[in-house]
């Protein structure tokens, strides 16, 4: 019998597994009312503490649509994790400031992260851990949708 093997089942699997094991391992109890989505954009916004990160940076390195960011954003906001404050050199702009709460929450969403990165590795030499970053960015890559000209 044909073995097919397709790069999308494994890599669904993948995704499952590292959402169960957050749920098994993590520290989820800790992380009041915080979605997958939220997390990902706490951390962004953490690791760009330094600098003004607006609901279009989002948009852009989630690559999601603008409704999808503004939903997540006021769900963060709402949720007291996020505000949303005024910038003094546009009036119309509103950059997104992480709370206290948001910061602790951080804490603990890095440190599994690290925990979750570190067993995922094990084994992988680091010109093979180089390889698989360099993969996955190719295969989203080709995902990517260009306008054809």
């Amino acid at each position: 019998m044909c073995e097919r093997y397709y790069i999308n089942t494994e890599l669904r699997i993948l995704s499952r597994n590292i959402a169960n094991y957050f749920i098994t391992y993590g520290n989820r109890k800790k992380i009041d009312k915080m979605t997958g989505s939220g997390a990902w954009i706490i951390s962004y916004i953490a690791e760009n503490y330094g600098r003004d990160v607006f609901q279009r940076d989002l948009e852009r390195e989630f690559d999601i649509t603008r409704s999808t960011a503004s939903k997540n954003v006021d769900l963060l906001v709402e949720n007291g994790f996020i505000v949303r404050e005024p910038v003094d050199y546009d009036a119309r702009l509103k950059k997104l400031v992480l709370t206290e709460k948001a910061r602790d929450v951080f804490k603990i969403m890095r440190n599994d992260r690290a925990t979750l990165e570190s067993r995922m590795l094990q084994g992988f030499s680091d010109e093979e851990k180089t390889q698989l970053r360099a993969f996955l960015k190719r295969l989203a890559a080709n995902l990517e949708i260009r306008e054809e000209i």
